[in-house]
């Protein structure tokens, strides 16, 4: 499965860290392939849906 990080919706972005990071709970060789961005193939990948909310209202 191809990922884009970018595009994941666990992809989110601490403003007291002032950097982006993936919310799920990563094990030791899932994380150093994100830290390498070598997240190709990540079993947790699902692509954000920004209407969503938008749809549930």
């Amino acid at each position: 499965m191809a990922a884009n990080c970018e595009e994941c919706t666990y992809f989110d972005y601490d403003e007291e860290l002032g950097a982006y990071y993936c919310t799920m709970d990563l094990d030791e060789d899932l994380m150093e392939r994100f830290l390498r961005g070598a997240a190709g193939d990540c079993p947790f990948y699902r692509r954000g849906d920004d209407y969503l909310t938008a749809r549930r209202q």
